[in-house]
């Protein structure tokens, strides 16, 4: 018999769960509604991270469009955009030591950082929402950093909050001293804004079949450094962009490298998932790209200062789940905003944000008392000028799946000058299934890191400052823990000990010589590309104890 835990409860109007973009927008949205209209409402955000903006990472090139509808006085009020966008440059890298920099006619209109109406900036994300958490607690939103929501609270078929994670939980499964089972929070409506691959918006969108008659999901992993360079080299607002080598023609993705503020650079590689390959190691493509001349001179006699890595939900329109279920929605990269042809997500979620927060609003002031389907939000999502831009774009990953980084790029070069008139492509099969047998490729041997533009995995996460405790159970679930050997060594070489950007998974061997599994948590920093990639999908991340995984300063 299962003893029952008693649990604190408290009672919200509206839950939100994640400090990124879309929420931290949707509840400073919230609260500027209420007060406008001088009603009463409580609106809690909840963040695993131990502080907001610990576990934000994008590039960043901000478009302030949906920041200057939330706060048309940013500027005023201090917001961390100080490096406008000044030059583009886009380079295919043609081998390890060519590269060729296109005319800027050749380069999609998406792709575009300066000139028009709109100035774009070189910023911060993590702070970015650590200033939008400001913003959200002056207007009497109260934010709760440190707390995992571990699942949704569903009742009769309708979200009515989320349970928080116990914490001081052993690695037996059993309390420790110190033990606090999770608070339930109750809301009439919630709304999930956990980033992408977030592990209750899986759930929902299998329990709810959000995304039946969508595409699957498309991903891609993103990886990127923060460095310190001399101040003869560091041009604030240079944006470079990149393709090619070292990726193979078979496998798709990006580099960019960003001249911020504060003398400092920020370079990444942005590789899909659907990569056939399963030699191939994300993290050791990006530490032998920066060796390459276009990128290398503008980080030489630099000093690295942090590094981190996150899984980018990029299909676009054409896999974008339905976002209302009854009881709540889901907002941002939770649901797949991100507009990949401008490799651009921030200024999507906040406007899925804001939209949504204006649905809730105005049910509750209409005086409803939650666990409805908004199907209001449908409505004014579709009639936004971010769901037109993921229509204007529905064909850039597709195309680039079907023909290739080159050609994939014409067909969308083309396509954004007919102005979306070309036909809409698809790429149906999910990113785990386009992984082959490893005996269909000649096994990669990466150069040795040199320890000045190259570096190991160990120092890698080091500098993520990432964290677990580590006497509490593995956040890393294997639906049969014997199958890792079994059935992915032999056919794929075990890929998670190559995808997995963190050296979270290892294959050991025993005193008597056989392979084991071996899951080195502590050092995950919550990418969720292990979740995403495994060709058996017989891994599932959720939450760990919440304050835990890296803390990202700056990124």
């Amino acid at each position: 018999m299962t003893e029952q835990v008693e649990r604190e409860s408290m009672e919200f109007d509206v839950v939100i769960v994640g400090a990124g973009p879309s929420g931290l927008a949707a509840a400073c949205r919230l609260m500027q509604q209420a007060n406008e209209a001088e009603q009463e409402l409580s609106v809690c955000v909840v963040e695993k991270g131990s502080e907001v903006g610990a576990h934000i990472l994008s590039g960043a090139i901000f478009e302030p469009r949906a920041l200057a509808e939330l706060f048309p006085d940013w500027e005023e009020r201090g917001a961390p955009l100080t490096t406008a966008a000044s030059r583009d440059e886009v380079y295919l890298l043609k081998d390890a030591e060519k590269g060729q920099k296109l005319p800027n006619a050749l380069v999609p209109k998406s792709m575009h950082n300066t000139g028009g109406d709109l100035t774009r900036y070189v910023i911060s994300a993590g702070n970015l929402c650590r200033w939008l958490a400001e913003q959200a607690e002056g207007l009497g939103v109260e934010i709760f950093p440190g707390f995992a929501a571990q699942e949704a609270i569903v009742e009769e078929g309708v979200v009515k909050g989320i349970l928080i994670g116990d914490m001081g939980v052993g690695a037996d499964g059993q309390p420790k001293d110190g033990h606090m089972p999770g608070m339930e929070l109750r809301a009439r409506y919630t709304l999930f804004a956990e980033g992408a691959r977030g592990h209750i918006g899986k759930r929902l969108i299998e329990e709810y079949d959000l995304a039946a008659g969508k595409d699957p999901q498309h991903y891609g992993i993103g990886l990127k450094e923060l460095w310190d360079v001399p101040a003869e080299q560091h041009e604030p607002g240079l944006i470079l962009h990149g393709s090619g080598w070292p990726l193979d023609t078979h496998t798709h993705g990006g580099w960019f490298l960003y001249h911020g503020d504060n003398q400092q650079v920020v370079v990444g590689l942005i590789m899909d998932l659907s990569y056939q390959n399963p030699w191939l190691s994300p993290f050791d493509e990006f530490q032998r790209m920066k060796h390459h001349p276009v990128l290398a001179k503008h980080l030489e006699g630099g000093k690295r200062v942090a590094y981190g890595a996150r899984a980018i939900a990029k299909g676009g329109l054409n896999c974008l789940p339905k976002m209302t279920f009854p009881g709540g929605l889901l907002i941002g990269c939770d649901a797949g905003t991100l507009n990949f042809a401008k490799i651009k997500g921030l200024h999507t979620a906040m406007k899925s944000g804001l939209v949504a927060a204006e649905a809730v609003f105005e049910a509750i002031a209409k005086g409803d008392e939650g666990g409805q389907e908004l199907t209001d939000f449908t409505a004014k999502w579709e009639a936004s000028w971010a769901y037109a831009e993921l229509k204007e774009s529905a064909s850039f990953g597709p195309a680039i799946h079907k023909y290739g980084t080159m050609a994939g790029g014409a067909y969308n070069f083309v396509d954004q000058l007919l102005g979306g008139k070309l036909p809409t492509l698809h790429d149906t099969t999910p990113d785990h299934a386009a992984l082959k047998p490893a005996s269909e490729f000649e096994k990669i041997d990466y150069p040795k890191p040199d320890g000045k533009l190259s570096f190991d995995k160990p120092s890698s996460v080091f500098l993520s400052n990432t964290n677990h405790e580590e006497d509490q159970p593995c956040h890393l679930k294997l639906a049969d823990p014997e199958l890792p050997i079994r059935d992915n060594l032999p056919e794929y070489a075990e890929p998670a000990q190559r995808y997995c950007p963190a050296g979270v998974y290892e294959v050991v061997e025993d005193d008597d010589g056989k392979p084991r599994f071996q899951i080195n948590f502590q050092n995950c920093v919550h990418c969720k590309t292990c979740d995403i990639k495994d060709p058996a999908q017989n891994i599932t991340w959720v939450a760990p104890e919440g304050g835990g995984g890296p803390n990202y300063p700056n990124m």
